[in-house]
């Protein structure tokens, strides 16, 4: 059973994704600095597949005989056992709870009714303990920690039949003992807090061009008069000023990126990742079913388990980020400090920011709604660009609980749950999810950290 790589193991090897056979390799085009694949893995935690990359923008695999020596702790073990069975008590209906990471002589298997976890004495306890700033060093981690590995059967390849259906690893940062249902019973662990959930809408981002053979990938519309800015491959070979099907460039801005300008509204095909090698028989399930606004290049899919008869018993808020370039690029640079976001836009109504802002506890669903929620807690207005790179050692003002998918190694989501939940526990949950065969990544199954 493959597991984190820990200190003195070898490095993560990632096997070669299976794409299209188009464009040509390297070795079978001219070289070019700048391209990179137009069908990058478009979730939030996926590694970018280099076809004629710049040294400076994907490296070869980080050696992880050495491992930087801080990690980042949560300081609740002492008040574990006083709360332990605080989150979860009886269930009526008789549906098992596994203890995943039960302690030695607890019992690992617990029937009973999940009921909200935070009581007025717990929650004393969560600000206390586990919402002060965090003690990672500075932001001096190191990339090679954001490396993982994972047995390729475990990448989801489709969705489940039903939505609410997907599996659901529960953590309490508090007790540190993790538990695990199936999605439609969120409301049942979480209680009355208010979830916020981003309601971007993925456009048909996929374009191929026949000569020379490729495609674009959009990124983000620039203004209503169908200037995109997106990505073009291969880049050596296209030139502004020259139209490939709908698609005119315009003009070259470095790494494979592209302002261009689109005929009429997209009409390409979903852009699924990479990882993803099956069809799917319906698009729409790469979009959340409370999608709005239009504008993203990949879905939230900490989103994609919500289904109408789930929301109906959540007190549910909405924000805007239009997913790009910043969630799905990986991390290249070999400090995470290093590495720099290019900025995506978000939204926020006056009233919906009031209902955040007043509320006891907030839920955010998906890393791109915590980018949102904790730009806002800032100070920043309720619109605009945000860049706001979330690493180990970040103070979270606005974010109680996160409702996440499991991701890919060198993400900056990864990078994110870790900041959340801890560098060792992160860990230790993905080991347990590896062991327990959950399914990973856009399509996969979720995780709750409380």
């Amino acid at each position: 059973m493959h597991a984190l790589l820990q200190p003195g193991q070898h490095r993560f090897h990632a096997s070669e994704p299976r794409v299209d056979a188009l464009p040509p390799g390297r070795d079978e085009v001219d070289e070019q600095g700048e391209v990179v694949d137009a069908r990058i893995a478009l979730r939030e935690e996926v590694s970018l597949e280099a076809l004629e990359a710049p040294d400076d923008l994907i490296h070869e695999p980080t050696d992880l005989g050495e491992v930087a020596s801080d990690r980042l702790r949560l300081g609740a073990d002492c008040f574990a056992d006083a709360f332990r069975e605080r989150f979860l008590e009886r269930r009526s209906s008789g549906c098992e709870r596994v203890h995943l990471l039960a302690c030695p002589g607890e019992e690992a298997v617990e029937s009973g009714t999940l009921r909200p976890p935070l009581d007025p004495l717990v929650r004393a306890l969560d600000d206390a303990v586990v919402h002060v700033r965090q003690g990672y060093r500075g932001n001096r981690m190191k990339t090679r920690e954001l490396e993982y590995d994972i047995p390729p059967e475990l990448v989801a390849q489709h969705p489940v039949a039903r939505r609410d259906e997907s599996r659901l690893l529960v953590y309490p940062r508090v007790s540190k003992r993790v538990h695990e249902c199936r999605f439609a019973e969120l409301p049942d662990v979480i209680g009355d807090m208010l979830v916020v959930v981003n309601d971007t809408r993925v456009v048909p981002a996929r374009i191929p061009i026949e000569a020379p053979k490729g495609e674009v990938l959009l990124l983000e519309r620039l203004d209503e008069d169908g200037l995109w800015e997106g990505l073009a491959r291969p880049t050596r070979r296209l030139r502004p000023g020259r139209r490939y099907g709908p698609v005119e460039l315009l003009e070259h801005l470095g790494e494979g990126r592209w302002r261009l300008r689109l005929d009429g509204e997209p009409a390409g095909e979903t852009p699924l990742p990479p990882y993803i090698t099956e069809p799917l028989a319906d698009p729409a399930r790469y979009q959340t079913v409370y999608a709005r606004e239009a504008g993203s290049a990949a879905a939230p899919t900490a989103g994609l388990h919500f289904t109408q008869e789930v929301l109906a018993r959540l007190d549910v808020e909405r924000v805007t980020l239009h997913v790009g370039l910043d969630t799905f690029r990986p991390v290249a640079a070999e400090d995470l400090d290093e590495h720099q976001l290019h900025g995506e836009r978000y939204e926020v109504g006056t009233d919906a920011w009031e209902r955040i802002r007043a509320a006891p506890k907030v839920l955010a669903v998906g890393t791109t709604t915590v980018r949102v929620l904790e730009t806002l807690a800032r100070g920043a207005p309720l619109s605009g660009r945000t860049d706001l790179f979330v690493t180990p050692g970040f103070e979270f003002l606005r974010t109680d609980a996160l409702l996440t998918n499991f991701h890919l190694p060198r993400s900056t989501l990864l990078a994110l749950v870790m900041a959340f939940a801890g560098v060792e526990e992160t860990r230790r949950l993905y080991r347990t999810a590896v062991e327990q065969r959950y399914r990973f990544y856009s399509f996969g199954d979720a995780m709750l950290v409380l």
